[in-house]
């Protein structure tokens, strides 16, 4: 498929997708192809740059969000849909602090903020782990 910059002899322009140059011509020649403005079906080709891709760099940056998920899941203790049981838990000096993470629903999650237990939610979906 190419885009192709397109002019009226009205002098409007326009732009339009065709499957080759060689298609171009052929529908132009059997007055296919028409102006989006005025309907004029006497079109040429417009002066056009390619769209050329740069090349990618070697290594991406990475972004803010992938380096905290990477920083989460590498030092934080994936619990799963317990999550609010275990923030509990810890929060009740029923089991020791550490870092989780994991799954909550938003009313389980607001039951925690209410009772002051500290809870964050976290802008990526995180990956399913064995416990």
């Amino acid at each position: 498929m190419i885009r192709f910059h397109l002019k009226c002899d009205q002098n409007h322009q326009f732009e339009s997708w065709f499957q080759s140059g060689a298609a171009f011509d052929k529908l132009v020649a059997a007055k296919m192809v028409s102006c989006t403005t005025c309907g004029s079906t006497v079109v040429t080709k417009s002066v056009m740059a390619p769209a050329i891709a740069s090349a990618p760099s070697p290594e991406p940056a990475e972004n803010p969000i992938a380096a905290l998920r990477k920083k989460i899941e590498s030092s934080a203790d994936y619990v799963g849909a317990s999550f609010a049981n275990e923030a509990r838990a810890m929060h009740d000096g029923l089991a020791p602090e550490r870092p989780i993470y994991g799954e909550a629903n938003l009313a389980e999650a607001r039951k925690l903020a209410e009772d002051g237990i500290p809870v964050l939610p976290l802008p990526f979906i995180p990956a399913k782990k064995a416990n």
